[in-house]
């Protein structure tokens, strides 16, 4: 033990996420550059599940059909999309909107992290899929992408594919999302801080720094 070097102080940090969410994306980035400032700190990241679409079918949509559902055309979501590629750059996050063909369920994708987090690897995980989806246009719903995508951070793909056609890790999903609505979290990124301190939105690094340095206080 160096006993010059001062003990790291841990923090409980809760991602609410989906993984169809770009502001999501965008916002674990600037979680972690926040966390690169702070050396100190030892983060304990646990990502809970948010269902932005929960009424998507299992076999997901046309994303011309979903956009318009959801935006009432494409016009207006490719506006939206330009705005976010370019706050993606500064981060490293490659957004290619026009690479996704279908809106998919993000149902199996949510359990795959948590498959992922019992070998420690949730977090890897969750980036793979990200970047899947968002830079590949990968379909999340797809169960051979997802197993491609296990194998890819270091899963096994016969086990990982096991998991997914069980089923399994459905039901906690949809309680995780139900107990976020409960809470009162209706839009995500939502990040939660030693169980106490909550902000919503993809904050900038800065943001997410002095809300650390709040929670730390009180720990």
């Amino acid at each position: 033990m160096n006993l010059l070097v001062p003990p790291r102080s841990r923090l409980q940090i809760e991602v609410v996420f989906d993984l169809v969410c770009p502001w999501c994306y965008l916002g674990a980035r600037r979680l972690r550059r926040a966390l690169r400032a702070r050396p100190d700190i030892v983060a304990d990241i646990h990502w809970r599940p948010f269902l932005l679409n929960p009424d998507i079918p299992s076999g997901g949509l046309p994303r011309h059909e979903f956009l318009t559902r959801k935006f009432g055309g494409e016009e207006r979501a490719r506006r939206l999309h330009a705005t976010i590629a370019e706050l993606g750059l500064a981060e490293g996050v490659p957004f290619h909107f026009e690479r996704i063909r279908r809106m998919p369920s993000s149902l199996d994708a949510h359990r795959l992290v948590r498959f992922a987090s019992r070998d420690g690897l949730a977090e890897p995980m969750v980036d793979a899929l990200f970047h899947a989806h968002f830079a590949e246009g990968a379909d999340l719903g797809d169960d051979i992408a997802l197993v491609a995508l296990a194998a890819r951070v270091g899963l096994d793909p016969a086990q990982a594919r096991r998991f997914l056609e069980s089923g399994a890790e459905a039901d906690a999903v949809h309680a995780e999302n139900l107990r976020a609505h409960r809470l009162g979290i209706n839009g995500v990124p939502c990040f939660v801080l030693g169980g106490r301190h909550a902000i919503a939105g993809a904050q900038e690094p800065e943001v997410l720094e002095r809300l650390i340095d709040v929670a730390m206080a009180e720990a």
